[in-house]
């Protein structure tokens, strides 16, 4: 009887030991998880941030909380979450300005956008585009080439400011055409738009979402869409590789980034729960409102986006000689 006993035993499947079990389980955090937003209340980063607020905390079981640090370009609340320890507790909600244009035109940036963070996942995006006066008479690219090789150095374009894709976007688009223009820096992008409204300057490149009611309402007039596709609220104005400029790609984008030291259980964890934030339709409308695009994908996706932005504005700043702060 003992040595059946001791065979059903060995038979019997072993069950997993409680410590075994807890460490196979999904990580959550063990206190309220902070959403750090280098940019003041109000812009499109921090929209981002409060649209995916109520859907992460549900997800993760945790309170999540707003935490703003602006300050130069987004730069030094870049910086604070660069040097934390990474347990997961603190998430940087960061614009792709910050994290791919400030590395290549600051000399001592601070933080190195690859080495120094994991990327989880893509929240948002919107392609910049082209926008001219309704005087210009161009209503393509073409027909902007053509005009502007006529005026030569007489031009002038706007942008949201120094270092932004936006300038950074219109200075590739002088180098694919051969064409020239002098850039003048605004304090964002509405200054921006209006400038070109009021003719101060007949062209700029902006972000989508931004120009959207000047361009609907035919203040200015778009010329063409520097993403991958046309804009739903716009689509009979083709994209530039649909008129020739197959590489010429700018635009605007928000992502998720934790710690560099973050371990992967945790930046798998927390990416899943803000892919299942993303597929709320609560959170598609209200970032739709904003004109942007959801994101979504894998860290891996986020993370190649980030180095090719790096790459293109590399070559942009070098080919068309833009100085280094």
């Amino acid at each position: 009887m003992r040595r059946r006993t001791a065979l059903s035993l060995l038979s019997t499947p072993l069950l997993p030991l409680p410590h075994i079990a807890r460490a196979q389980a999904a990580w959550r955090p063990s206190r309220p998880v902070t959403l750090l937003v280098p940019f003041p209340p109000g812009g499109a980063t921090d929209l981002c941030a409060r649209a995916l607020q109520p859907g992460l905390q549900a997800a993760l079981g945790q309170n999540v909380v707003i935490d703003n640090r602006p300050g130069a370009t987004g730069v030094i609340g870049t910086r604070v979450v660069a040097a934390m320890p990474g347990d997961g507790h603190v998430l940087l909600v960061n614009a792709s300005g910050t994290m791919t244009i400030q590395p290549v035109v600051m000399q001592s940036p601070g933080f190195d956008p690859e080495k120094d963070f994991k990327p989880i996942i893509l929240a948002m995006s919107a392609p910049n585009v082209i926008v001219v006066h309704p005087s210009v008479p161009a209503t393509n690219v073409a027909e902007l080439r053509n005009w502007m090789l006529q005026k030569g150095d007489a031009l002038s374009f706007s942008s949201s400011g120094i270092g932004s894709s936006e300038q950074l976007g219109l200075e590739l688009f002088l180098l694919r055409t051969g064409t020239r223009a002098v850039h003048v820096p605004f304090a964002g992008g509405a200054a921006a738009i209006t400038a070109v409204i009021q003719n101060t300057v007949p062209l700029s490149m902006v972000n989508s979402g931004t120009a959207a009611p000047q361009i609907t309402s035919g203040q200015v007039r778009m010329i063409a869409v520097a993403g991958p596709r046309r804009l739903t609220w716009a689509p009979d104005v083709p994209t530039m590789a649909e008129q020739g400029l197959e590489d010429l790609t700018s635009q605007s984008w928000t992502g998720l980034f934790v710690p560099a030291a973050t371990p992967e259980p945790i930046a798998e964890a927390l990416h899943e729960a803000l892919a299942a934030t993303l597929r709320q339709p609560e959170v598609v409308e209200r970032l739709e409102r904003i004109r942007f695009v959801v994101g979504g994908g894998s860290r891996v996706d986020l993370g190649k986006l980030v180095s090719d932005d790096l790459v293109r504005w590399r070559g942009v700043v070098r080919d068309a000689r833009i100085a280094v702060n």
